[in-house]
């Protein structure tokens, strides 16, 4: 049987262009949730999308693949993501985010912690 938890994920939608210094902002906000100690982060790359502009990035023609659309997406406990929105205002202000309720299963294999156990955080 599965073992279930309730948690929260958020998805951030930014664009391979958005940089903080030399540094992508996907690369800065996957770090910074490391150094928070967030339960789980992943990249997403789009192959076409737009964003506030309108204007249609798209991976068709790969000589102008430039600034494709990402997706950076976090999973925590309600209160952990909640917290670290301030983060992500802090880091992307003008972006897109989406926050939903979602359901954890743990399927078979070895038990990995509880998003309840407390993790050891990296400052």
């Amino acid at each position: 049987m599965p073992v279930t938890e309730a948690a929260t994920r958020i998805v951030v939608f930014l664009s391979e262009d958005d940089r903080i210094g030399h540094r992508g902002l996907h690369e800065v906000i996957v770090q910074r949730a490391r150094e928070e100690g967030m339960a789980g982060a992943s990249v997403w790359r789009g192959i076409e999308g737009f964003g506030g502009s309108g204007r249609i990035r798209t991976a068709r023609f790969p000589d102008a693949a430039a600034g494709l659309p990402l997706a950076v997406e976090l999973v925590d406990t309600p209160e952990r993501i909640e917290a670290f929105l301030a983060v992500v205002h802090e880091l992307a202000p003008g972006s897109l985010v989406t926050r939903e309720p979602v359901t954890l299963a743990r399927l078979g294999g070895s038990v990995a912690p509880s998003l309840d156990d407390p993790v050891p955080r990296r400052r």
